[in-house]
């Protein structure tokens, strides 16, 4: 009988039951807080024993509610951008960009030389930006045959689209499900620290580049290197070649919309980092972003209003999630035993430089990424607790909001991730074929990431 582990939403929920128990048995105990430069941050001295509140059956089922209530605002952000983001898609924009420098492939050295780099870097920069994950899944359609029909193969017409996304998400640095919810509950500025995370995106997407190269030079210099050169063999008779006839250029429409999004996007940096917009101003400008790119695409009323709600529609199970992780918080909160647990976890954290301290929580972030593979649900179910044990071990908030980003790294690799099997079934790739060839580069992916995490500690990043 196979391990078969709960999805999202049922494992929160044994999650929620857990932290309900636990209110009986781990006593209450409480931090003294003190401001530091005007915001609240525990005291790690201070730390005493108090009369817990154990919470009951009724607790429980009113949990979720109450998370409703508490992460309102960071639910109804992130069903804004995901509507935005669904009007830009409907305008077939990205669609058309990708195609056209596919097509380009045939006629110039320097595109054949450029193909890899050039679409890694777009779909790094779909997850980076808008939090591109599920969204490459279609795209695998396009990118295996052409892929197949150019000399590579299938693993190949995976990681461009895919590979590229999951990477970009992990070393997002404007990607409002994972940093934008992180750094909310965090209680620190939302997309701060932009700088060092471009650092970080560029590193993680470079190394993904030069691998793939790589592999892909082994690849076309002999195809029987492949790890999925027999499956390989009935794909091709079964393209013949056709992904490149098939593929169109890009309109004078498409390529407006595609500035005009780049141009948004540097209008939320500059509001950001200038005039301090947070979560209303940012979720407005989303909602004009939609609007402009809506008429500039010429969606009629009827598509801009059905490809909104599709986008928010989509992202209903996101918002359930943030809920109930929020729920979790309550429980432990109403019950007076989240110091508590700081307390037990900071010996497990803590260590002599700060340097370890970022790593070990990293490496903690990446063994709970492999049960709960949602951004955003993992950052509203860790950060609650990792933002305050910052305050603890000596590392900024900022480092610990990067260590949890770092921990999706694993997201690629994980056969529970509904993203990853749907993407491996479309590609008829078995996941251990994929696992197997993931392996070493997921190794340089955790080296990286406990490099990446040196500089914050150093510098005291904030």
């Amino acid at each position: 009988m196979k391990l078969r582990i709960p999805n999202t939403f049922v494992l929160l929920f044994l999650i929620l039951a857990m932290i309900a128990v636990a209110t009986w048995l781990v006593p209450g105990g409480q931090y003294e807080t003190v401001l530091v430069d005007g915001k609240p941050r525990i005291d790690p001295a201070s730390f005493h024993y108090v009369q817990s509140n154990p919470q009951g059956f009724v607790a429980l089922m009113m949990a979720p509610i109450k998370g409703f209530k508490e992460a309102a605002q960071i639910i109804g952000f992130v069903l804004i951008v995901g509507g935005a983001f669904a009007v830009l898609q409907k305008t077939e924009a990205l669609d058309a960009m990708i195609r056209s420098v596919a097509r380009a492939h045939t006629h110039s050295a320097f595109v054949r030389a450029m193909l890899i780099p050039v679409f890694v870097t777009i779909f790094s920069l779909g997850g980076a930006t808008f939090g591109m994950s599920e969204e490459s899944i279609p795209f695998v359609l396009i990118f295996v045959p052409l892929a197949l029909a150019l000399g590579y193969d299938s693993v190949i017409g995976v990681s461009i689209p895919f590979l590229s996304a999951q990477v970009g998400f992990a070393a997002a640095f404007l990607n409002p499900f994972n940093v934008g919810v992180a750094q909310n509950i965090a209680g620190i500025e939302m997309f701060s620290g932009v700088g060092y995370r471009l650092i970080v995106w560029f590193v993680a997407t470079a190394l993904t580049i030069a691998f793939l190269m790589w592999y892909a030079a082994r690849i076309k210099q002999d195809p029987t290197r492949s790890p999925t050169y027999a499956l390989d063999l009935d794909k091709r008779k079964e393209s013949d070649g056709a992904a490149l006839g098939n593929l169109t250029g890009m309109t004078l429409t498409h390529g407006t919309v595609l500035l005009l999004f780049v141009g948004f996007m540097a209008a939320m940096v500059v509001g950001v980092i200038k005039y301090g917009w947070y979560i209303n101003e940012i979720a407005a400008l989303f909602l004009v972003m939609a609007i402009v790119v809506g008429v500039i695409g010429r969606l009629d009323s009827d598509a801009f209003v059905g490809a909104f709600l599709h986008g928010a529609r989509d992202l209903v199970g996101t918002a359930l999630v943030i809920a109930l992780a929020r729920g979790t918080m309550i429980l432990a909160q109403d019950a007076k035993i989240i110091d508590t647990m700081l307390h037990s976890l900071v010996p497990l954290v803590q260590s002599s430089n700060p340097v370890f301290a970022a790593q070990k929580m990293f490496v903690i972030q990446t063994v709970i990424n492999f049960f709960l593979h949602s951004g955003t649900g993992q950052a509203a179910l860790t950060m609650p607790i990792m933002a305050p044990l910052a305050d603890l071990v000596g590392i900024t908030r900022q480092t610990a909001v990067l260590a949890f980003q770092l921990g999706e790294l694993t997201l690629p690799m994980i056969p529970t991730s509904g993203v990853t099997v749907g993407v491996l079934a479309l590609a008829r790739i078995p996941w251990l074929t994929w696992a197997k060839w993931m392996v070493p580069l997921q190794l340089a992916y955790f080296v990286m990431a406990l490099l990446l995490l040196i500089p914050p500690c150093l510098m005291n990043w904030s």
